[in-house]
């Protein structure tokens, strides 16, 4: 039987929000993102105190809101996503599989986190990811319009996930689009981290480099379909009040 660890990822400091706390912290519906996340994670089943990374500014504020029912990793400088997963590898401990979560996408159901997991069961040694089909980029959508889209060949497989920022006419139009949640095996994961560059605009570590290094390697890729709603993310007012509203229709 497989061990698996769930980190969600809570470091940055979503400046967008124009909030002086973390954006996991901020509340939807009167609850902070991050708690409701946490619930959903514990009622799935499949890690019962999983690993918020937090920035070392952040560390106090999210302990006072969760307390110890999570276990902490610190990511000491803001480098990405890649490098917040990295921070992570010690409080993981000895796990076969991670499952990275996000502390700003608070809708994500159990029964959608244990599908992502049932799939890369089913390969140990694959790499399962999220997808979610939009209708279209429209408003409630729009949000969508910026992420990431899924190429695939004619049969199906994965081919790339292409940046909307780096996308053709053509790709902008795929309406199959990224919420970068994935499900990696955990050793693989950690030495293929040491590896990530930072060659880019941004000079960051991107979490999403992992499924190009897969790619190059023949690691299989699979992927389960969320409902949009579920992977959708927060990261700006209005946003907030589009989820505001979800929760409260």
């Amino acid at each position: 039987m497989l061990t698996t660890r769930v980190v969600i990822l809570a470091a940055g400091k979503g400046t967008r929000m124009k909030s002086d706390i973390p954006k996991p912290l901020i509340p939807v519906a009167g609850e902070p993102m991050i708690t409701r996340l946490v619930r959903s994670v514990k009622e799935s089943g499949i890690d019962e105190k999983p690993v918020v990374v937090v920035g070392s500014w952040s560390e106090a504020m999210f302990r006072d809101v969760l307390k110890d029912s999570v276990d902490y990793a610190v990511q000491l400088e803001q480098l990405g996503t890649g490098h917040a997963l990295r921070s992570a590898k010690e409080a993981v401990g000895d796990a076969d599989r991670v499952v990275v979560l996000y502390g700003d996408h608070p809708f994500i159901r159990p029964e959608v986190m244990n599908r992502l997991v049932e799939i890369q069961s089913k390969n140990s040694v694959s790499v399962a990811m999220l997808t979610a089909k939009v209708p279209n980029f429209d408003e409630v959508f729009a949000t969508f319009a910026k992420w990431g889209r899924i190429l695939r060949d004619a049969d199906g497989n994965v081919t790339a996930i292409r940046e909307a920022k780096d996308a053709t006419p053509d790709e902008l139009a795929v309406t199959e689009v990224n919420p970068a949640i994935f499900a990696f095996p955990a050793e693989w994961a950690w030495n293929r981290l040491e590896n990530l560059k930072n060659t880019n605009a941004s000079g960051e570590y991107y979490l999403t480099d992992l499924i190009g290094a897969a790619m190059e390697e023949g690691v299989p890729i699979v992927t389960a379909d969320a409902d949009p709603m579920d992977v959708v993310g927060i990261n700006s007012p209005e946003e907030l009040a589009r989820a505001e509203a979800m929760v409260q229709g």
